[in-house]
């Protein structure tokens, strides 16, 4: 069975919107370990406003240049939860039917490599409460990024996650990896 694998950028303050802060530690390092995210995952899962912003973005990126990552982002299999996107015009993306956690389950069954998702909202809240995301990778950026509203991504998720794993970059960047707790 394939993972579900969440990689989120979020602020020390818990900010995960518009992660424009990022750029500055997107380092070497930073690109080495999204490249082996990608190597692994051949499929896509994103929510509807997720997708709005990277379909917007990558399609105008250099896709002969293999640092920006473009070529992955364009060609990848994607699968976007959203009951109200109808004709999505980026390359090789599926809008899912029916019910969120019938419809992942299954993607799940299918043969092939991981499953990426980025960003944490409430497509990734439905599949952790329903169990269906087996890691979260939180990149941990050393910023305050303040305002008046801050986004919790884990706000009305009651989950404990066991540490799988850290990353410590250089510029300061960590990436924390967990495992949802199974009940004993």
């Amino acid at each position: 069975m394939r993972k579900l694998i969440n990689s989120t950028y979020i602020t020390l303050d818990g900010v995960i919107e518009n992660p424009m802060w990022t750029s500055p530690y997107f380092d070497e390092e930073a690109a080495s370990f999204a490249g082996e995210q990608t190597d692994g995952a051949d499929a896509m899962l994103m929510g509807r406003a997720t997708y709005d912003g990277m379909s917007v973005a990558w399609p105008s990126m250099d896709e002969s240049d293999p640092s920006t990552g473009a070529a992955y982002f364009n060609n990848v299999r994607k699968y976007v939860a959203s009951t109200t996107l109808t004709n999505p015009t980026w390359n090789n993306t599926e809008v899912l039917q029916g019910d969120l956690v019938e419809a992942v389950t299954r993607l799940k069954a299918q043969e092939g490599r991981n499953i990426i998702q980025y960003g944490y909202g409430s497509v990734t809240a439905q599949l952790v409460r329903a169990g269906l995301v087996d890691e979260v990778r939180f990149w941990i950026h050393p910023v305050l990024q303040g305002g008046d509203s801050l986004t919790t991504p884990l706000a009305d998720v009651q989950t404990s996650f066991d540490l799988i794993g850290t990353r410590v970059h250089k510029s300061g960047v960590i990436i924390a990896s967990y495992r949802p707790r199974t009940a004993a």
